[in-house]
């Protein structure tokens, strides 16, 4: 009798090893950013990225977007190297700090971010409707954006990294700044991108969020993967106070580790005589 064989599920984004040195412009001090991070991420999860402020998130996702090149490791994502240009069409990108036209309309800035992309006009029409009912802007989407709140703007940025249908969307802190209005909004839109099956990344503070969205979390400490979880094996009950615990706990651990290692240096070195 033939073994039946089950389809292994597919890994749309991967780091291996991924290490990153930053060097100052002054002294030109070289201090390492990231330290071997690997992670998996496979097609349909949402996965959270979390973290102290500094901890390298932003810098795994512009590595894994080929923003920035590792100095050694991988970053593939969709199968193909981080950057390649047969995959760009296939990836959503809303970075931590958006930058927009003022003097746009938010459905201009659409358009134009649609054109960035090759697309025929009447695709770019039909994705910017959908998108503009999507993230509730069908009544500001004729207003300039200098005019438009930070949650719409959230919400734009959001659209703005949907219009080509991406497979794979990366969020660099989607929630970022936003009142509790907002991040019910932002939240409700990744919920309904999760059912259609996208493959989304995102870091972020707000572990509640996190616990309510995510398959999967990382934890990023000083640079490097203290540890890589399903959100199911640490709050069982969907309880973030777990969450919060769980990072909590590793956060302490490597910090201590740190004071450790550096006390452990300062005793090793030889005493100055007078």
């Amino acid at each position: 009798m033939a073994k039946l064989e089950i389809a292994s599920p597919q890994v749309v984004i991967e780091a291996t090893n991924l290490t990153k040195d930053r060097l100052s412009s002054f002294l030109k001090k070289r201090t390492r950013v990231l330290d071997s991070v690997s992670l998996r991420v496979e097609a349909g999860q949402t996965y959270g990225l979390i973290g102290p402020n500094g901890a390298g998130k932003t810098t795994t996702v512009k590595l894994l977007l080929g923003l920035l090149h590792p100095d050694s490791g991988q970053a593939r994502v969709l199968g193909s190297p981080a950057s390649a240009r047969d995959k760009l069409g296939q990836i959503g990108f809303l970075p931590e700090n958006p930058y927009f036209y003022s003097h746009l309309t938010g459905r201009e800035f659409l358009t134009f971010v649609g054109k960035l992309f090759s697309m025929p006009d009447a695709l770019i029409k039909e994705r910017v409707k959908l998108l503009v009912e999507k993230v509730s802007l069908e009544n500001a989407c004729d207003r300039p954006t200098g005019k438009y709140s930070k949650g719409m703007l959230q919400r734009l940025g959001i659209a703005q990294a949907l219009i080509n249908d991406p497979q794979v969307l990366f969020l660099d802190e989607p929630m970022s700044g936003l009142d509790p209005l907002g991040r019910m909004d932002v939240r409700r839109i990744l919920h309904e991108l999760k059912a259609e099956g996208k493959t989304i990344f995102f870091n972020s503070h707000l572990l509640p969020d996190v616990g309510e969205l995510c398959d999967r979390v990382g934890l990023l400490v000083q640079g490097k993967m203290v540890a890589d979880s399903a959100v199911s094996d640490i709050a069982h009950d969907g309880n973030f106070k777990a969450l919060e615990d769980f990072f909590l706990e590793h956060v302490k651990l490597e910090t201590d580790k740190a004071k450790a290692a550096h006390s452990t240096t300062d005793e090793s070195k030889p005493e100055t005589k007078p």
